[in-house]
């Protein structure tokens, strides 16, 4: 369907003096869980300090001894994400609504799904490693970053017990931990009723039962989104990480404008645009959890 004829849907023949915005996700679901630093210039490094035994001292006026603890970084590099929509003059005219701002909302909308699905990306893609990034880490080999698959049966809190114990035992802080998880995982949980049960207050302060959903379960404040990705047939990955674990580099913020087009007949263009980058810092910190989304 060409542009001009989409608009013309919201003519006056229409009837409608406002604009319904189809269902959507409406927010960056994600901002706000992993370490997010600000990027200037095209890459941006995490540098890691690894761990180094304390020395126990034997002597009165020993020798000092030099530690050399490892350095490492990963190097995450940003990519512009754009959208752009035109407003013809005459199209103002005919129109019981100006779409500009309704426009301007839609672009906003569909940069922070983008901001998600870069988050998303990066658990599972090649983390950029060595002095100049040059090294990649896939995420199967880099430190034991976790990889289990529950999808033959509904997720219980058994398998979540199971990422917290992994999680526990590479002494990832139990602060800030996350679940990011297809609406299916939440219905399997509190469906199941072989105890702890999610959905009973016995074992959940809150009554998840009663709205339908979960906060916060086994340490992960629980994040449900319907960007997670295929991972075959019915079957979904989906996340569990500590914030510290995960780099976000933000270059641009998300930047709306609205203005003429000289070159367009003075059409309007409502413009919108962001520059960001993710990456994995720490592997032990991140686990993969196939489900499937069918049950």
């Amino acid at each position: 369907m060409a542009a001009y004829d989409s608009v013309e849907q919201a003519r006056v023949l229409q009837f409608k003096a406002n604009v319904t915005h189809l269902y959507q996700q409406t927010g960056a679901k994600l901002r706000g869980t992993f370490r997010e630093e600000t990027l200037t210039g095209k890459a941006h490094f995490f540098e890691r300090l690894g761990t180094e035994a304390a020395v126990l001292k034997t002597a009165r006026h020993a020798d000092t001894v030099l530690l050399d603890p490892a350095h490492t970084r990963r190097m995450v590099v940003s990519s512009d994400y754009v959208w752009n929509a035109l407003v013809d003059q005459q199209d103002k005219i005919r129109l019981l609504i100006d779409p500009n701002s309704e426009y301007a909302i839609a672009a906003a909308n569909a940069l922070k799904r983008a901001q998600d699905d870069a988050y998303i990306a990066a658990f599972t893609a090649d983390a950029a490693t060595g002095e100049s990034g040059g090294t990649a880490v896939a995420f199967g080999a880099d430190s034991a970053a976790g990889d289990v698959d529950v999808s033959a049966a509904a997720v219980t809190t058994v398998n979540i017990l199971a990422i917290k114990k992994a999680l526990d035992n590479g002494d990832v802080p139990s602060e800030d931990r996350y679940a990011a998880v297809m609406p299916s995982v939440i219905t399997q949980l509190l469906a199941n009723t072989t105890a702890p049960i999610a959905a009973s207050s016995d074992y959940n302060t809150i009554k998840a039962l009663v709205m339908g959903e979960l906060d916060t379960w086994c340490g992960f404040k629980w994040i449900t989104t319907t960007r997670c990705p295929l991972a075959a047939s019915t079957d979904f990955f989906t996340f569990f990480w500590q914030k510290q674990s995960m780099g976000a580099a933000i270059a641009k913020e998300i930047m709306a404008r609205l203005s003429e087009r000289a070159d367009k007949d003075y059409a309007i263009q409502s413009y919108a645009c962001m520059t960001i980058g993710a990456t994995r810092i720490q592997g032990p910190g991140v686990y993969r959890l196939r489900i499937d989304n069918a049950l």
